[in-house]
């Protein structure tokens, strides 16, 4: 089994620490280097020619999507995983259309993040191991990455557990005008308003979490009792 040499490219000492012992949580995962700026990120890459990039989106200097574009126009067989706390569309479009393998929201949630890894290096060892495929092999391959089920615009491939018809219960109670979810959804709520236990309304919302529809935050009550919520990162009804 080979093991999937990770570049970290983030200007915040701290979190670019935090992602590091996050990764090497992960078996067959090695950071080889931290790069804090964009202009140390691209001498990094070129030395070490990493498997795998977790990459910031802003830096005073500007965003990465530059680098992004670097990587790809000159073919390198790196993979990217966007890490950021922009939740706007944009930013989002821009890094699919660039081939990134995943996009994952600040503040990193570990669950997610491992989640993430585990895909990618099932994903990695896939393409790395296989000679001949056939059809099911590029579909499963496919299947493992995030950001291309997230691109395409046929139907889902859902995995078990998941009902369709739940699922776009789900996703509508996010685009009723009628339902306020700007300040987020627990489970409990959503699970209320589709007839749905808790549990059930969760593993519904995890799963949109996983294929980056909405992304999950700890919110504090009045109380101080902290509960963790969902928020839509776009039009999840679609």
């Amino acid at each position: 089994m080979s093991e999937v040499k990770v570049v970290i490219v983030e200007d915040d000492a701290r979190i670019a620490d935090l992602h590091r012992r996050f990764t090497e949580r992960v078996p067959g995962f090695s950071v080889v280097a931290i790069a804090q700026s964009l202009e140390d990120a691209k001498t990094i890459i070129e030395l070490y020619n990493p498997d795998l990039i977790l990459l910031d989106l802003y830096f005073p200097e500007g965003t990465s999507l530059d680098l992004l574009r670097d990587i790809r126009a000159r073919g390198m067989e790196t993979d990217v995983i966007l890490i950021t706390a922009a939740k706007e569309m944009g930013p989002l479009k821009e890094a699919l259309r660039g081939g990134v393998f995943d996009y994952i929201i600040k503040p990193v949630i570990l669950d997610r993040f491992v989640t993430c890894l585990e895909k990618f290096g099932e994903y990695f060892q896939r393409l790395h191991s296989e000679e001949a495929i056939e059809q099911k092999d590029v579909d499963s391959i496919r299947n493992l990455n995030p950001a291309s089920s997230m691109s395409e615009s046929g139907p889902e491939n859902l995995p078990k557990g998941i009902d369709r018809l739940t699922l776009k219960k789900v996703k509508a109670v996010f685009g009723k005008e009628t339902i306020d979810t700007r300040d987020g959804i627990s489970a409990e709520e959503m699970g209320e308003i589709i007839g749905a236990s808790r549990s059930t309304a969760r593993r519904y919302l995890e799963y949109l979490v996983s294929i980056g529809r909405i992304y999950p935050d700890v919110v504090y009550g009045t109380v101080g009792r902290p509960e963790r919520k969902y928020f839509s990162t776009s039009p999840v009804n679609s």
